[in-house]
């Protein structure tokens, strides 16, 4: 009798239990496949391709958007047009549109192929923030390190250095640049002793006047014991265009004035000289990035003079932090210090330290 009476106990539980899961399911946002599956969870995010969603069963899932034949939220998604317009609020898919409840407009309808991507409030929220971020925020770069010891028939050391930062906002950027080299030829008696003894420095801020055009302010710095060069300082800025701006694939091209200072060990000298360069970047694929530089300085008070610079570089991934990288630089004067040469050459390959700050 008491068992009867249990069962029938839990049997009047169970409608309130159904009608709560029903709620619970109708609570959730929902993409309906092609297939006929349903994956429920929060709706992170989306961009052109694909469509990701946050399951209790499964944790985050990525799902391409070809496979889906629809989807319902039941919280905000900020809709991000490719008009540079956003449209707020629950979303629902219908005949190839984008049906979002705003709460200004009413219900807004959007074809899909005018859609670049959505974030929910938590994703909107972060991706603002790498928009906008503090100056000590945002932050990305890496170290390089190699280093070469030779002992017997030869006895030489070389040492080459490098660090890299550049914080990416919004609608603008900041880069900075460091890079050293030294060797030398420790047999007795060897002349020269000290076989390369270079640093390098610098820092640009470029700012973003449209999508395309922008304007760049640089300051660089060089000592080279080797070219009795005892510092250079270049400080320049300009336009700038994005040829091509793709997250896989980078082409600016950048123009502009300089106020150069060379102080060499026997003379100074101080010019104005044009800035005429271009900088490219590609991802080959997920772990190999090329990098090259291209830059003519031609003194504008001494005609036939100039200086040039050119780089190029490759930083494979071994792990999340660590990489192998590869770097050749030419830098040309055409005028020199009598007795001195005009190319100077590097190539260096070594380890690749890479850092992000976020901040908190």
């Amino acid at each position: 009798m008491w068992l009867w009476r249990d069962v029938v106990r839990h049997m009047r539980l169970l409608p309130a239990l159904l009608t709560f899961a029903f709620t619970l399911s109708a609570l959730a946002d929902q993409i309906t496949l092609h297939n006929g599956d349903r994956l429920s969870g929060t709706i992170l995010k989306s961009d052109e391709k694909n469509v990701v969603i946050k399951t209790d069963y499964a944790g985050e899932v990525t799902v391409k958007w070809e496979a889906v034949q629809g989807i319902t939220s039941t919280e905000e998604l900020h809709v991000k047009l490719k008009d540079g317009n956003t449209v707020v609020g629950p979303v629902k898919t219908s005949d190839g549109k984008f049906e979002v409840a705003t709460k200004s407009a009413g219900l807004v309808e959007v074809a899909k192929e005018n859609v670049a991507g959505m974030r929910n409030k938590i994703e909107e929220a972060a991706f603002e923030k790498t928009q906008h971020p503090g100056m000590l925020e945002g932050w990305n770069g890496g170290l390089n390190l190699g280093f070469a010891l030779t002992r017997g028939n030869s006895q030489t050391k070389n040492l080459a250095l490098a660090f890299t930062a550049t914080r990416t906002g919004l609608h603008d950027k900041l880069g900075m640049y460091a890079n050293s080299i030294y060797a030398t030829n420790d047999v007795p008696g060897a002349i020269p002793s000290t076989t390369a003894n270079t640093i390098q420095g610098g820092i640009r801020y470029d700012h973003d006047l449209t999508p395309r055009l922008f304007g760049f302010m640089n300051a660089d710095f060089m000592t080279d014991d080797l070219q009795s060069l005892d510092l250079r300082s270049v400080f320049g800025g300009g336009p700038g265009l994005h040829v091509i701006k793709r997250e896989a694939t980078t082409l600016d091209f950048l123009g502009g004035a300089n106020y150069t200072r060379e102080r060499y060990s026997l003379f100074t000298r101080n010019f104005a000289a044009a800035t005429v360069g271009e900088e490219f970047m590609h991802k080959v694929h997920a772990s190999t990035v090329i990098k090259q530089k291209l830059y003519f300085f031609p003194d504008l008070s001494n005609t036939g003079e100039y200086r040039a610079t050119f780089d190029f570089g490759t930083v494979t991934k071994i792990s999340k932090w660590l990489g192998w990288q590869n770097a050749f630089g030419d830098i040309f004067v055409t005028n020199p210090p009598a007795g001195k040469k005009q190319n100077d050459i590097v190539l260096t390959t070594g380890l690749n330290i890479t850092f992000t700050h976020q901040g908190d």
